[in-house]
């Protein structure tokens, strides 16, 4: 048994936030439990979340259950398991999401989580590189956030096409407002990823009151009666003990933070009954208002040679790229996931942007160790809704923490959520075949021009899309019934235990869910040092 003030599960784009803040007093001694290794090669590398995305060194590789919206295919579910969590394998977008999403939060009874709120976290945590108003950005924070540079003539022509249709160009989309087409802020600087194992752990290491426990499964929380005292984990096989005095933070993320929860006994008590488990406390939302953006790329073939990494990016052209990256750290091995992304309106009369479409200058195929760029030229637009409404939930099958939850979307579930992703299609359609983009010769490969309703294109979305990666709502915060932490992130009912990471989230933000992620991380670490 091993006694810290603060014990931290979970060392990703949260956990890391967490414990670096916390360890800033050195009078706290800090824990900081990881499942995965310290790192790995390809993390540093923009483009490694390709080498890393069915890694299983880097990479839990959850799966989902079939469900009939998915045609019963088993969906990959990809996460972080190295210092860094999903920050350190993700596509390095960085998103805020809108200011009504937080507002929402605060207006669900989450006093102090409003945009006006927690707008200073996202200021602090950032070092943006890109202008922009300072009133909305930061310009010292251990995350350095870039604009990529324009691929021209393609994202130029996109640029254009966008605005045929009516789509105008912002800049800056994590400033004053979201709406238009803009190159994506990303989490690169110098060519490399900003992860949070890197930009807030990295200049820590040596702080004698931090302690980083790598290839450490957290297995329980240790209760004494309805107050958590520490964690039981395992490093490489051998059990151990760590007991906080204060408080222990659970940051896990939404796959394995109701995991843990649930093999310590708190959760729905007939669930845990079944498995054998000792029911510690009841909570019944751990593991329900499981929400993700469901996304199918669309897939445009490139008849003008050039354009994509298709054609720049293969044989002796990727020979080419890896010496640009090598000498410059430019080029396609240090781009972010999707280079340009448009934040649009389904339909006149909305308040703000509530579809999302993102542009890859390339088509991908599956090979034998993970995603390879196609011989086809093309490009590869997702588009998706960023609100959607369907839930699901994620529930432990075992007593065994080796053993992974079963992953329930529950995708499309909602009618909302069909009708708006067949728009979402809708409007990339019409912006890959603007007047721009004729000079491009485009021709639509998928979902097809021969698909035409919204019935056949929906059909077409069963048996392609996949999540984007962004899975929240597990551990939701509220006061209501399905609730399972406060505004304070403190779980219901159990002292010295909150949960600080994307599980806490009441309803999904518009966009990728990293910078939101890190944002939660910043917050959380105030309110615990204030509650001191």
């Amino acid at each position: 048994m091993m006694d810290y003030d603060y014990i931290v599960v979970g060392a990703g784009s949260a956990g890391a936030v967490v414990a670096n803040r916390l360890s800033a007093d050195p009078r706290n001694k800090v824990l900081l439990l990881e499942a995965g290794p310290a790192s790995h090669p390809w993390s540093r590398v923009p483009i490694g979340f390709a080498k890393l995305i069915n890694n299983p060194a880097a990479n839990w590789l959850y799966a989902s259950e079939p469900e009939a919206n998915t045609k019963g295919r088993k969906l990959p579910v990809p996460r972080g398991r190295m210092l860094g969590g999903s920050s350190a394998i993700n596509g390095l977008a960085f998103v805020r999401g809108q200011a009504q999403d937080f507002d929402t939060w605060a207006q669900m009874g989450n006093q102090g989580w409003a945009y006006e709120n927690v707008l200073p976290f996202f200021k602090r945590m950032e070092s943006y590189e890109g202008g922009g108003d300072d009133a909305f950005h930061g310009r010292d924070g251990p995350i350095r956030v870039t604009n990529p540079p324009p691929r021209e003539p393609l994202f130029a022509a996109l640029i254009k096409a966008a605005g045929e249709v009516g789509i105008a160009h912002n800049p800056d989309y994590n400033g004053a407002r979201q709406d238009g087409i803009a190159m994506s802020q990303a989490s690169i600087a110098g060519g490399r990823r900003m992860s949070t194992a890197h930009c807030y752990l990295d200049p820590i290491r040596k702080r004698p009151n931090l302690h980083i426990e790598t290839d450490a499964l957290a297995e329980a929380l240790l209760l004494d009666g309805k107050r958590c005292t520490g964690v039981r984990y395992s490093v490489g096989g051998t059990p151990r003990e760590a007991r906080a005095a204060r408080e222990v933070v659970v940051s896990g993320g939404s796959i394995n933070s109701p995991q843990l929860l649930e093999l310590s006994g708190i959760g729905q008590p007939e669930r845990l009954k079944a498995l054998g488990i000792e029911v510690r406390h009841a909570l019944p939302g751990v593991g329900e208002n499981l929400r993700d953006h469901y996304a199918p790329r669309t897939r445009w073939a490139i008849g003008t040679k050039g354009v994509t990494y298709n054609d720049t990016g293969r044989g002796l052209g990727l020979v080419n790229q890896a010496l640009r990256y090598a000498f410059l750290r430019q080029g396609m091995l240090a781009m972010v996931a999707a280079p340009i992304r448009a934040f649009v309106r389904s339909r006149d009369g909305l308040d703000a942007p509530d579809l999302l479409l993102g542009w890859v200058p390339m088509l991908t195929e599956a090979g034998p160790t993970g995603p390879r760029i196609a011989k086809q030229s093309g490009v590869t637009c997702y588009a998706h809704p960023m609100r959607p409404e369907s839930k699901g939930h994620i529930h432990i099958t075992s007593a065994d923490p080796r053993r992974p939850p079963a992953i329930n979307f529950n995708f499309l579930s909602s009618p909302v959520d069909a009708e708006l992703t067949a728009r979402a299609i809708r409007i990339a359609r019409a912006v890959m075949t603007a007047p721009a983009m004729a000079t491009l010769q485009v021709t639509e490969m998928a979902p097809g021009r021969d698909r035409t309703t919204d019935e056949e294109i929906i059909d077409w979305v069963k048996g392609a899309a996949e999540t984007t990666y962004h899975p929240v709502g597990t551990c939701k915060m509220g006061s209501d019934a399905q609730a399972v932490v406060d505004a304070r992130l403190r779980v219901h009912g159990i002292t010295g235990l909150r949960v600080a990471d994307a599980s806490i989230m009441p309803t999904l933000t518009s966009g990728n869910t990293n910078a939101p992620s890190i944002m939660i991380g910043e917050k959380a670490a105030d309110m615990v040092l204030a509650d001191r």
